[in-house]
């Protein structure tokens, strides 16, 4: 029974509000994301009463999803945020919205106008099904303080089955007080997985033997390092290129000899051109999207001119795009481990093609060694040294910009969901997505990358890491400009700017007026001992670099 359950002589009750936390709890939650709201205060209260559920307090409902999101990539459960009805469900969609694009289990609950006032737009009243509908696996409201274990073990069970996703329960803010007898609460949802056929691994194994420049394309959510792990030794055993799906790059230690780079944002042309020469693709979890496949011109929908075995745990998304010559639907650690039995004969023709394949992602990888400009620092450098000196588990997250293409080139990953990175593409992600991950793992180290635009997008999360003592080191890439549209700009009218210039905040000051550690980084030799100043303070950290507002990308200068 939880504490702070009411009693009376013939029956124990409970608030629906204690019944939500006690279901949660119920479902193994240690921790929410929320900004508080009037619309769910017996939440709020109940959750005084289970101390062993943390309750982290944002400064925007938007972050707090990021953080939420952030959370159920680390754990493969669903991460849990809180908001207020209207403008707070608004907020959060952006991390709903990322949490369905990068398939991440989630859960957002949205306090609610009364059951009585429903339907006569109330004060901040909003219809949450219809809006969540294309945003979410499932949307629904709570009307029956009764019925919440039920509901809360649904959407465990949706967020996690198949294609991972969030979910979006609304609650109505008089039945979170509405008063009960003490309900029976639902089991620890597992997610229902399957096993790939035996006919299905023996196609594989036909198609990859008839093969001579096979690639394989890895992404997508739900492996655990024994999948990992028995996929990476499937692939060395038959000599398969490994090749990541869009900010997939952590399912696979980037030392490893298979690793031949990963598809998406500045991905290597050779790469490209490599998918295309290739004989066979076969993607397991990726949906081969629209980065993955660079707008869907590396395969050609409906058929693509490779051949293509597709491997994903929801057979919805099987033929959605591509019509594969062989499409299996599984569990993604669950195929990786049905691959101990399979080998395939005459793997030594493709020799070459996985060494050439290497040899391409290593110089592609490698900072160059010319001297870069003394009046900037050279991101590629930073990026690399933190590759080579951050330990095997530390955190790396990022959000949108044209500055993530130097991360996801120079830093080479190395253990699972090490990566936090929107394949939604969402700016802002990156600083509170590492809040998540260094309150989860407090021990590990945890580096947020943010451009000058990215950062400002929720500048005031320090206040919560600062509060959390969630001593991160973020480091914002400060060039004056939105880089991306800019580059985008010049490539279709060159010339004619507008919207894209930036004026900057003193981001030092402003990290300091919240309690944090703060140095600017004016050159690349800098950055080092920079870098161990801000990770041995004892306090989150804020290293501001200015890099050369000319240089957009690595591979695109302005003309000077």
């Amino acid at each position: 029974m939880a504490s702070g359950q009411r009693n009376s002589a013939h029956e124990q009750t409970v608030t629906g509000g204690q019944v939500l936390v006690e279901a949660l709890r119920s479902q193994g939650v240690d921790r929410v994301y929320c900004v508080p709201g009037e619309s769910y205060l017996p939440v709020l209260d109940a959750l005084i009463d289970v101390p062993e559920i943390a309750v982290v307090s944002a400064r925007h409902e938007g972050a707090a999803a990021n953080m939420a999101e952030a959370d159920g990539k680390l754990t493969g459960r669903p991460g849990i945020c809180f908001v207020t009805r209207g403008p707070g469900a608004t907020h959060a969609s952006v991390g709903v919205h990322t949490a369905f694009q990068d398939s991440t289990p989630m859960i957002l609950f949205i306090g609610q106008v009364a059951r009585q006032a429903s339907d006569r737009e109330g004060f901040q009243e909003v219809d949450f099904r219809a809006m969540f509908a294309p945003l979410a696996k499932w949307a629904a409201q709570i009307d029956s303080a009764a019925r919440i274990p039920e509901y809360v073990a649904r959407a465990f069970a949706e967020a996690m089955s198949g294609r991972a996703g969030p979910v979006v329960l609304s609650l109505p803010e008089d039945m979170l007080s509405e008063v009960i007898p003490l309900p029976t609460y639902a089991k620890p949802v597992i997610a229902p997985s399957a096993t790939p056929r035996a006919a299905d691994l023996e196609m594989l194994e036909a198609m990859l033997g008839a093969a001579s420049r096979p690639l394989l394309v890895v992404g997508g959510t739900g492996w655990n390092q024994t999948g990992c792990r028995n996929l990476l030794d499937f692939a060395h055993r038959n000599q398969l290129p490994w090749v990541a799906s869009f900010r997939r790059q952590d399912l696979i230690d980037n030392r490893h000899e298979n690793y031949c780079g990963h598809l998406g944002l500045g991905a290597d042309a050779n790469l490209m051109e490599r998918l295309k020469a290739a004989d066979l693709i076969v993607a397991v979890g990726s949906r081969l999207g629209e980065t993955t496949t660079n707008g869907y011109s590396l395969l050609t929908p409906p058929v693509p001119r490779q051949a293509l075995i597709h491997v994903h745990p929801d057979p919805n998304e099987l033929g959605r795009v591509y019509q594969p010559d062989l499409a299996i639907a599984c569990g993604l650690s669950d195929f990786g481990n049905a691959l101990s039995t399979v080998d395939v004969a005459g793997h030594e023709t493709r020799t070459a093609w996985l060494q050439e394949a290497r040899e391409a992602y290593v110089r592609f990888s490698t900072p160059s060694q010319s001297p870069s400009s003394a009046k900037y620092v050279d991101l590629s450098v930073v990026v690399g040294w933190l590759s080579d000196h951050l330990k095997d588990d530390a955190l790396v997250s990022n959000g949108a910009g044209n500055y993530t293409v130097w991360v996801h080139r120079y830093f080479r990953y190395r253990q699972p969901r090490t990566e936090l990175a929107p394949i939604s593409g969402a700016m802002g992600y990156g600083v509170p997505a590492a809040i998540a991950g260094k309150l989860r793992y407090p021990d590990r180290e945890v580096v947020a990358f943010a451009g000058d635009g990215c950062f400002q997008m929720y500048p005031q999360e320090l206040g919560t890491a600062v509060q959390h003592r969630a001593n991160l080191v973020i480091i914002v890439v400060n060039n004056g400009t939105y880089g991306t549209i800019r580059m985008h700009q010049e490539r279709r009218y060159p010339g004619r700017v507008v919207a894209t210039d930036i004026v900057n905040p003193d981001f030092v000051a402003l990290a300091q007026s919240f309690g944090a550690f703060a140095e600017r980084v004016d050159a690349t030799e800098s950055f080092p001992a920079a870098y161990r100043r801000a990770a041995t303070s004892g306090r989150p950290a804020v290293l501001e670099l200015r890099v050369d507002p000319a240089q957009l990308s690595p591979a695109f200068r302005l003309r000077e």
